[in-house]
């Protein structure tokens, strides 16, 4: 017989392509044996019909196409033997699905099937029905399935029930018509049809309110009879698991209950008694007892309060925690997560049990785990919860300490009531996990030390002991590097010391030691380099014994490779051996940094300001265009690591007292450009051709260079003579927020095109039951960029699931979308999903902004999508 001939059995062909070596070998065995199956269908054979059908089933799952088949499945279910039908409906459900036109032509067939007086045949019938049933079908087939949910044969009956959860799922409106009988299928005795039942139950009630409410009315305590009855159950062989009769039903039963009790006090009561008893006799050292305790958890914490099944349901969670299996422990974290907000008392008491998780081996249990105590601290907890999760910093894997540091500093700053206490526990931190520390913990740190005046000393010391032990954590070198610089003085006289500390003698060589080696260690951070540049200079005015040997140390980098650090030593130079006048006026302290100022730039939530000691405070643009790093208050003005781009540097939240930028030559805009983006640019005290600044007369005057190309030492020759004027005011345009260097005042409040919304409220798009409003504004100093914080509002009754916002621009325009705020928007605007796009306009002034954005969501497990166009912006955007 030929290989490849319609005749060819299944197994030959199988064992045809098992042999090919190569993927083109087996390309061809198919190609010849789809060769074959064409010629037999044109011939239209009907011997080999069952035969073929079979071999083009095994062919699609291959991944090759088999369109050309379909209709043999349609002419095998027309076929009368119950042969011929089982392989006709087999290839219907694998090789077809309820998008295919195909699909309409066999309703008739499957109709006729369900009416059959071969219940096998029926079975098949509501087997295919069930697995591809298209909306249609479920129209046209509604009635013969609600006929066969009262066959005599339990079989059909199950088999119906399933068939009747896709119709409804399908077409909702169907839903009252299978009422009546589900309720009679949950009187049944067999568990395959009773397990049927309440699942098609728990669908109807989620697809229908009225179905909900009728089932609570006249269902609720005949489920509680059933599931008393399986549970108080005796041993029954053919649905015994582990000891536990039946858990499958128990575990359906549970979850139709909890979708009953829910918001209903009356239905909760009623189930109270048996939820006790199978959380309490249930046994929990199988699996399958544990799978119905924590269902029984489940349906305890979503129906109506009541305090006693609560606290025994967290007790069953605390019992899971010292369980074994790595999986049980999990779910029993993520429910301990959700209780908290139910009864947070009674979590608290297994809070022993939970930290122990946070030391578990199983990375995802350690992460849940410390999510969990995360939410458990509170103002009387806060501090030996901090400690615990300190000392296990210390012993923690490399991969934990990230997500460990960051929990940690977020509950510091939390509850941090005591300035003293924070400043230790950061210092820990920082000295065992600095370098997984993100620079706004350290930035804040630097912020409440500047506050903490009678800690000062305090802080400069502990920082001094904590860097010679720990001098390979960056960010603890930073900080510490910093308070030297500021208040060297009070580390070498012991200022300001308290009862606490133990008594150490620092002299002004010893302080210069640490700078010196520290610089060596980090040779390879640019910015911590720069600021030790920028502390030694400070400490060679508050050290005048010193300062030979700090200029010496400043000259080493006077040939550095690195042009930001070779200008900073020569100009430093400079500053120490030919302008001894003003360098104590240069090396003066920083202003103290206002934290309520801080803390609102990190949130976002108020306008970027800097306010001095002398009580003037002036806003400065926050031209950020990364929300990750707008917040950061660069104390020194060293542009961050990742820095998207060149507009971040107006956003600092402090500009540097020498007003230089470490950002690289390839983020730098050009001259043009910095020319016309003046609120990004500091006029420097040392810098080359900057534009000068506006002034008016209610600014402080400050220093301004000329736009001609002196020299920086020039510059410095000539305001270091006595005739030379102390301040300069520009009267040319610009408005660059600078930073005066004898008194850091800025000069002059910054122009209306960085001061935030440019223009008001757009609604973008409105349906029948969803509401998007644009909320624009412009990004400071960068006509081309727009800030939009977009707010989605749900205007129907029901809740949005699964909330996804896409949007698509044309090629001239830019487009960032961050995370939205949530995945679920509240019913009848209770709540709103927040979310933040920026647009870059290439064509600025010449065209204007389009968007085409598409929302899906799910609503009563049913997918929605909506699409539009948004072109109602402003012109000039």
């Amino acid at each position: 017989m030929n290989p490849f001939s319609s005749g060819t059995r299944l197994r030959d062909m199988i064992r045809a392509i098992r042999a090919c070596k190569t993927a083109a070998e087996e390309r061809g065995v198919v190609r010849k044996e789809c060769a074959a199956i064409r010629a037999s269908i044109s011939e239209n054979d009907p011997d080999y019909r069952h035969r073929n059908l079979a071999k083009l089933m095994f062919i699609h799952m291959l991944g090759y196409p088999t369109h050309f088949g379909q209709m043999e499945c349609l002419k095998l279910i027309a076929s009368p033997g119950f042969p011929e039908k089982r392989i006709g409906y087999l290839g219907l459900m694998l090789l077809l699905d309820e998008r295919q036109e195909v699909l309409m032509l066999v309703t008739n067939s499957i109709k006729q099937d369900l009416n059959h007086t071969n219940q096998y045949i029926v079975g098949l019938a509501l087997c295919a029905l069930g697995n591809i049933c298209s909306a249609e079908m479920a129209r046209d087939l509604a009635p013969e399935i609600e006929r066969l949910l009262q066959f005599r044969d339990p079989n059909i009956r199950k088999k119906a029930a399933l068939c009747s959860i896709r119709i409804i799922k399908k077409v909702p409106d169907l839903a009252e018509n299978f009422v009546n009988p589900v309720a009679a299928l949950l009187k049944e005795k067999h568990h395959g049809v009773l397990i049927t039942g309440v699942q098609l139950c728990a669908d109807l009630c989620k697809v229908s309110a009225e179905a909900l409410e009728y089932f609570r009315k006249k269902c609720t305590d005949g489920l509680v009879k059933v599931l008393k009855d399986v549970a108080n159950s005796p041993y029954a062989p053919e649905y015994d698991i582990s000891g536990i009769s039946d858990p499958f039903l128990h575990i359906r039963l549970l979850k139709v209950l909890r979708v009953l009790g829910q918001g209903d006090a009356d239905a909760s009561d009623s189930m109270n008694d048996i939820l006790a008893q199978v959380a309490t006799k249930t046994e929990s050292n199988k699996n399958a007892g544990n799978a119905i305790l924590y269902e029984c958890v489940e349906t305890i914490m979503n129906i109506e309060d009541n305090g006693g099944l609560r606290v025994l349901a967290i007790n069953i969670l605390g019992r899971f925690l010292s369980n074994r299996d790595n999986n049980i422990r999990y779910v029993a974290l993520n429910m301990l997560m959700r209780a908290i907000a139910v009864d947070s008392k009674a979590v608290q008491r297994h809070r022993a049990t939970i930290l122990e998780c946070v030391k578990d081996s199983d990375p995802s249990i350690r992460k849940r785990a410390l999510d969990l105590v995360y939410l458990l601290v509170n103002e009387t907890n806060v501090k030996p919860l901090t400690k615990e999760l300190t000392e296990h910093l210390e012993v923690s894997d490399p991969e934990f300490k990230g997500h460990l540091t960051a929990k940690i500093c977020s509950i510091v700053e939390k509850f941090s009531h005591e300035k003293i206490w924070y400043i230790d526990q950061m210092l820990k931190v920082l000295s065992e996990a600095g370098n997984y520390v993100k620079d706004e913990v350290w930035h804040a740190l630097i912020v409440v030390i500047t506050n903490a005046s009678d800690l000062h000393g305090y802080a400069v010391r502990s920082l001094y002991r904590a860097v010679q032990k720990a001098r390979d954590q960056e960010t603890l070198f930073r900080v510490a590097v910093w308070c030297i610089g500021e208040y060297g003085e009070m580390l070498v006289n012991n200022f300001g010391r308290l009862d606490i500390e133990e008594p150490a003698t620092v002299t002004e060589s010893d302080a210069v030691d640490v700078l010196e080696t520290s610089i060596k260690i980090h040779s390879c951070d640019l910015t911590s380099q720069a600021m030790c540049l920028i502390a030694l200079l400070k400490l060679s005015s508050r050290f005048p014994s010193c300062s030979q040997r700090i200029n010496n140390i400043i000259g080493r980098y006077k040939g550095s490779f690195v042009l930001e650090l070779q200008q900073r030593a020569t100009e430093f130079n400079s500053i120490i051996e030919r302008h001894q006048n003003m360098r104590s006026s240069l090396a003066e302290r920083m202003p103290v940094l206002d934290e309520a100022t801080f803390s609102g730039r990190r949130a976002g939530s108020v306008p970027a300001a800097v306010s001095t000691s002398q009580g003037v405070s002036v806003n400065l643009p926050n031209g950020s265009a990364k929300l990750s790093t707008a917040h950061v208050a660069d104390l020194l003005d060293l542009s961050l690591d990742d820095a998207p781009a060149p507009s971040s540097s107006g956003g600092e939240f402090l500009q540097d007292l020498l007003g230089v930028n470490l950002m690289p030559v390839s983020l730098q805009p050009d001259a043009n450009q910095a020319q016309k983006r003046g609120s990004d640019v500091l006029l420097d005290l040392l810098s080359i051709g900057t534009p000068p600044a506006q002034s008016s007369p209610s600014t402080p005057q400050v220093l301004s260079s000329n736009t001609d190309n002196r020299s920086p030492l020039d510059i410095l020759d000539r305001l270091s003579t006595p005739s030379a004027p102390s301040a300069q005011v520009s009267s040319t345009g610009g408005n660059s927020s600078m930073l005066d260097l004898l008194n850091g005042l800025p000069s002059s409040p910054p122009t209306s095109e960085g001061n935030g919304p440019a223009h008001s409220s757009v609604t973008a798009f409105e349906s029948s039951s969803l509401r998007l409003t644009f909320n624009i504004s412009k990004q400071p100093g960068n006509p081309q960029m727009t800030l939009i914080d977009s707010s989605f509002t749900n205007k129907s009754q029901d809740v949005f699931t699964d909330f996804i916002f896409q949007a698509a621009v044309p090629k001239f325009l830019q487009l960032q979308l961050d995370p939205a705020s949530g995945n679920s928007l509240p019913a009848n605007g209770n709540g709103s999903i927040t979310q933040k796009l920026r647009i870059t306009n290439s064509q600025h002034g010449k065209k204007s902004l389009v968007m085409r954005i598409r929302i899906s969501y799910k609503v009563n497990n049913k997918d929605v999508l909506e699409e539009g166009q948004v072109s109602n912006f402003p012109r000039d955007l």
